[in-house]
């Protein structure tokens, strides 16, 4: 089983393929599921859903939410240089492993 450590909360990322590649759409990551392979997204992947009228939704109805996708789909925007890029890892002096960008070579975290 692959466990995905590139990608993490809170980076920006855009699809790059998919039904959202078309749009270029852009968003920032609001959960992964390492086990699974799949990613949520804020703004990207919507679908609509419907709901049962409740307590906490008193009038119900059909509204739209963002749904997990595979995470081979997407390329992380570096914070740097405003690039998709690749990941790769470097280790520090203090033996810990750091996320770099593959074209700016900086440190992502």
């Amino acid at each position: 089983m692959i466990s995905y450590k590139k990608i993490r909360k809170g980076d920006t990322i855009r699809v790059i393929a998919g039904k959202d590649r078309a749009g270029n759409k852009t968003g920032n990551v609001i959960e992964v599921n390492r086990e699974k392979g799949k990613i949520l997204v804020q703004g990207v992947n919507l679908v609509k859903k419907t709901f049962r009228k409740s307590k906490k939704n008193p009038s119900g109805g059909i509204k739209e939410i963002e749904a997990f996708f595979d995470i081979s789909n997407v390329m992380l925007i570096c914070p740097k240089c405003k690039k998709e890029t690749r990941v790769g890892f470097k280790i520090n002096e203090k033996d810990e492993k750091r996320r770099f960008c593959k074209k700016c070579k900086e440190v992502i975290d």
